[in-house]
């Protein structure tokens, strides 16, 4: 069946009709409200107008967060959308943007509609890496997030890797959202986001996980609504920039002092997170990098790497210069750049979800 996959991200819309012959169109809709379209809404619009007739007998859908739940798709039912609405709390970057999608879709196609999740991937995490050290009354645990894009990779691996695949991997999913995850036989036994997309690492405007006394602090300064806008629009790579920029491609390609540091900051927490994975399991046999960022920049992936020779990795500067597949250096253990692929998995799960 033709089936279009819709995979609306926090500053970008991406969707891929994957046909019976098995051709497949992309559509990209880049920088939404910096640059690019001026809303989701309106690319969405873009996307429908681009689409030019086609009709999808099915459409999935990436979810951000699923909550709870462990499956990894369901369909989109009244029941299921309003489960949906009132999780946005969540991912409030995300989840909005994914129900628009879904509502704008109702509007124009007469097809079922699949919720994918992020966060099923990470289910087989062990109660070690899940776990929140707060009062589990609370009903808070850590989710883990980009599992669509980590399960297309973990696909991949066998094929790349060999026996090296089902050792411990760390995947970094880098780009205006960032996480890693580690791979245990090529299942997410660890990961840096948490609760929310918020945490991990330092991202584009989201600053990755606080002292908890700095929110303390910072909500005695602002109301709800201020601190929500805060923590996820004005931290990270564009608070450390001094506001020039959220976008790795712009800091990397500027001679500000202000810039330089942005990229370094961000680089030194990708590998404080590298090595506490290793630490933990005792060694890595394979890094991956993926993701806007991870797939595309030159300076990042050298900067990540240049202190993990004690673990074994090492660059080829002219594989990484010409950003190859495979960028380890002849000694090294395996360094690759994986594309990420979404709406493959979307498509999959889709198609799986509507066959069962």
């Amino acid at each position: 069946m033709a089936v279009l996959t819709i995979n609306s991200g926090s500053s970008s819309l991406k969707a891929s009709l994957f046909q019976p012959d098995g051709t497949r169109l992309n559509f990209r809709y880049e920088r939404i409200g910096s640059g690019g379209c001026k809303d989701h809404a309106a690319a969405f619009a873009a996307l429908l107008h681009d689409l030019a007739g086609y009709r999808p007998r099915a459409i999935g859908h990436r979810f951000v967060h699923g909550g709870d739940i462990s499956d990894a798709a369901r369909l989109i039912d009244t029941t299921e959308q309003a489960r949906l609405a009132s999780i946005t709390h969540l991912a409030p970057l995300h989840l909005p943007g994914n129900l628009l999608g879904v509502a704008l879709c109702a509007q124009h196609f007469d097809a079922p509609q699949i919720a994918c999740f992020d966060t099923a991937f990470h289910a087989t995490l062990p109660e070690l890496a899940y776990r929140l050290p707060i009062p589990g009354e609370l009903g808070l645990r850590r989710y883990g997030f980009h599992g669509l894009n980590y399960a297309h990779i973990a696909r991949q691996l066998p094929a790349l890797l060999g026996d090296a695949a089902h050792g411990h991997v760390v995947v970094a999913h880098l780009g205006s959202g960032s996480s890693l995850c580690l791979l245990e036989n090529l299942r997410s036994v660890d990961t840096s986001m948490g609760y929310t997309p918020a945490g991990g690492i330092v991202m584009g405007t989201r600053s990755g996980d606080l002292d908890p006394g700095v929110m303390l602090e910072l909500a005695q300064r602002f109301d709800a609504e201020e601190l929500a806008r805060l923590t996820y629009r004005k931290m990270g790579l564009l608070a450390l920039s001094e506001g020039l920029s959220s976008e790795m491609s712009e800091l990397t390609q500027s001679d500000s002092t202000a810039a330089r540091f942005a990229v370094e900051y961000y680089a030194r927490q990708v590998r404080a997170a590298i090595g506490s994975y290793a630490a933990k399991v005792g060694g890595l046999d394979a890094l991956v990098f993926t993701g806007g960022i991870g797939e595309h920049s030159v300076t990042v992936r050298t900067q990540v790497c240049a202190t993990l020779g004690f673990l074994g990795f090492g660059l080829d500067p002219v594989a990484n210069r010409n950003h190859a597949s495979q960028l380890n250096a002849q000694n090294s253990k395996p360094i690759l750049r994986v594309q990420a692929d979404e709406e493959a998995e979307i498509a999959r799960l889709t198609r799986d979800n509507l066959a069962a």
